[in-house]
């Protein structure tokens, strides 16, 4: 059995003639740029998330890279941030000249330690100079949006949500309300990557926020810095989120909470059957919190016991697809080396970049083939 880690295809066959029918009205129109597609994505994301402004942009990396410009973070200024993230996470921070402060992670969700954060806030060498923090809601579970606000009002520091993974995750506060992924930050991004929950058939990306100022920057920055043709206000870059991309996934939202519920469900099966195989002793399963939700963009698992890499080619072998989130954390990349950060300085994310191991997860994954998966596992730890 061939098993691949995603399968774009599988999920096209029920979408086939209804995504053609949009794309051909797009062409037909010749309205291909910024049109009533991006528009009504825009206002519907905002409304899914209880924000009021959307802004289209050609990609997640391009999204924080204007977010943050928005916030008006340049030369100077420290982001506090992850070192456990895809790598546009930090270049936002280094393309405006400004200065990531890398904390470590939480051993059980892999988000940021916000105890570690405020301890951060609290140094007299950074309490001055950092501006904002950059977290990122990792494999679709959510931080601790509660506390995020808190911290976001007692230290005074500017919140950029990182939701590339994390669109439908949600945390529920102590008063019972609950809020989304996205909607606590001053602002956050959105990427609309293939491999997504909400995924196009292209690049794409989304701001939003709650803040006409920063969504009026925000929008003037992904037109090269114009708000009027010819005319530019400030130094922005050409990023639009495409209008048939747009029109992709105004069909695809339609389908985003049965696609969140099927990857749930395929979660369920995975931890079921780790424990019933007798496998809890040798691998982590993604721990959820009974306060929120994982979306799952990713299921990844941490081995215990035995080599992540020997697992790896093991399944490979099987036929299974597999990937590492991340092999390298960023702290210790060779760009970032002038940062100063040695091996060991954070010791939580660098060791999950040894033991963890991502295993197959989409809404088209048959059950046969999650049993297949588990029986693959369960056969290497008996060799």
């Amino acid at each position: 059995m061939n098993v691949p880690l995603f399968d774009l295809t599988r999920q096209y066959e029920g979408l086939r003639e209804e995504i053609l029918e949009q794309m051909d009205q797009v062409m037909s129109s010749g309205q291909v740029i910024l049109g009533p597609n991006v528009k009504a994505l825009e206002a519907t994301i905002a409304n899914y998330l209880n924000v009021k402004h959307g802004i289209g942009v050609a990609n997640g990396s391009d999204a924080l890279f204007i977010a943050l410009k928005a916030l008006g973070i340049g030369e100077g200024d420290e982001v506090i941030t992850t070192p456990y993230s895809f790598f546009a996470t930090v270049s936002c921070i280094t393309r405006l000249r400004a200065t990531p402060v890398f904390v470590d992670i939480d051993r059980e969700t892999f988000n940021l330690d916000l105890n570690q954060v405020e301890a951060i806030l609290q140094d007299k060498n950074h309490e001055e100079k950092v501006k904002a923090m950059i977290p990122v809601h990792i494999f679709g579970q959510t931080v601790d949006l509660e506390r995020l606000e808190r911290i976001k009002k007692d230290y005074s520091v500017a919140i950029l949500e990182d939701c590339a993974q994390s669109i439908g995750s949600n945390w529920q506060y102590t008063d019972g309300t609950y809020k989304s992924s996205g909607s606590v930050g001053d602002a956050a991004t959105f990427s609309f990557f293939p491999t997504k929950n909400l995924g196009g058939y292209g690049d794409g990306g989304m701001i939003v926020t709650d803040s006409d100022t920063i969504a009026e920057k925000c929008s003037v920055l992904r037109k090269h810095g114009s708000k009027q043709k010819y005319f530019h206000e400030t130094v922005g870059i050409n990023s639009r989120l495409d209008e048939l991309q747009a029109a992709i996934l105004n069909v695809k939202f339609k389908k985003l909470k049965n696609y969140i519920e099927r990857r749930i469900a395929i979660a369920k099966m995975y931890a079921d059957l780790f424990k019933e195989k007798g496998l809890e002793e040798v691998i982590d399963f993604p721990s959820v919190k009974d306060d929120h939700t994982h979306v799952y963009h990713q299921y990844v698992i941490r081995l215990n016991k035995g080599n992540r890499d020997a697992l790896r080619r093991h399944l490979t072998e099987k036929g299974i697809g597999t990937s590492i989130y991340y092999p390298k954390p960023l702290h210790l990349q060779p760009c970032f080396e002038y940062l100063g950060y040695k091996e060991g300085d954070l010791p939580v994310a660098e060791k999950a970049c040894l033991e963890t191991m991502a295993l197959p997860i989409f809404p088209e994954l048959l059950g046969e083939e999650i049993f297949y998966i588990a029986n693959s596992i369960q056969v290497f730890f008996e060799q």
